[in-house]
């Protein structure tokens, strides 16, 4: 099978990548420059540097000749900050290059594409009674690229998009996302205990999300579908005990869950600070608590069929954690990670 990808030099693209190849596909990808140092990107990968909207139909619509299936390794998160209207920005990155790329690859006869979600997708489809793309931008957006890609896939050209969780595990050279809870915890730290939400979240491994994504790409399936993935469930206060002993504090710290309403009331100084810098959050800060104080647990049932293994979910938290840590100490310099 031969894959054109576009972001596979990030940490879910690369493990794809050498998935993929492990497997005896070829897999060439636009990605944007600098590699980061030491990173273990597979030498058979073909590596065009560029930024997909830059580059003209007739640039795309020759690297995907001969192609059997695209993957879509790239876009932002909620946690990327974005002037006012945001909605402008996710349009950009997780939307319109899919409506643009999709014909080229039904022109050219491209079988299968994989596109890469969010589990907050999933969770405003299985609680429609909290509206959630209402009240964040961010959701909203990831339903819309979902719709995007049903409204291309028909029985020649199968869409598969995976609804993506927390993920653990780091890429050398790459800063990990997870600087932001270091950030956020921190402050607690001279306290006796640690305040946080009562809910919890499913999670996996980068190396598991290269298999899902293999996986996704060499299924005979036609048509669109929306894959819920996860492989482990934790509460926030076991994801929390693993963090403070990557951190050596020891797993024993307290967390005490606090209810949605005090969380809440955190949440005041967080949407002044937004106000003052013309940040426009793609998520409702007020409406985060209620969210976090969820269990978004998902069956690994999902995973399981794509062929996804189990792994060292205790591992991966403990090495991205690390680290963060030192990223956010500025013991180490690290390349961000950025929306391909």
């Amino acid at each position: 099978m031969k894959v054109l990808m576009i972001g596979g030099t990030g940490l879910l693209g690369c493990e794809a990548a050498t998935t993929l190849i492990k497997r005896g596909h070829q897999v060439t990808t636009l990605a944007l420059p600098p590699l980061p140092e030491g990173a273990p990107i597979p030498e058979e990968m073909e590596i065009i540097f560029g930024d997909i909207n830059k580059k003209t139909d007739e640039e795309l619509e020759a690297y995907l000749q001969g192609c059997d299936a695209f993957i879509f390794a790239a876009g932002v998160d909620e946690r990327v900050e974005f002037p006012a209207p945001v909605m402008d920005y996710y349009y950009k990155y997780n939307i319109a290059p899919l409506e643009r790329i999709f014909p080229l690859c039904k022109k050219v006869g491209v079988k299968k594409a994989v596109v890469l979600g969010s589990y907050f997708a999933y969770l405003s489809k299985l609680r429609p009674d909290m509206k959630l793309t209402e009240k964040n931008p961010y959701f909203k957006s990831r339903i819309m690229q979902e719709e995007v890609c049903e409204a291309f896939a028909d029985d020649t050209f199968g869409v598969a998009v995976l609804e993506l969780p927390y993920i653990f595990g780091t890429q050398p050279g790459r800063k990990p996302v997870w600087t932001v809870l270091i950030e956020q915890i921190k402050m607690m730290d001279k306290l006796p205990f640690t305040m946080y939400p009562a809910g919890g979240t499913t999670m996996l491994t980068c190396r598991q999300v290269g298999q899902a994504i293999a996986g996704a790409a060499e299924r005979d399936k036609k048509g669109f579908e929306a894959i819920p993935i996860g492989m482990y469930n934790m509460t926030w206060k076991e994801f929390l005990a693993i963090v403070y002993e990557a951190r050596g504090m020891g797993k024993d710290r307290k967390i005490v869950s606090v209810p949605p309403i005090a969380m809440k009331m955190g949440m005041i100084k967080i949407v002044a600070d937004y106000k003052k810098r013309g940040i426009d959050s793609g998520m409702d800060p007020f409406n985060l608590p209620d969210i976090m104080d969820l269990n978004l647990f998902i069956n690994d049932t999902y995973c399981r069929a794509l062929g996804v293994e189990d792994d060292d979910i205790y591992e991966a938290i403990t090495d991205s954690i690390r680290v963060s840590q030192a990223a956010y100490d500025g013991k180490v310099k690290l390349l961000d990670m950025k929306g391909e």
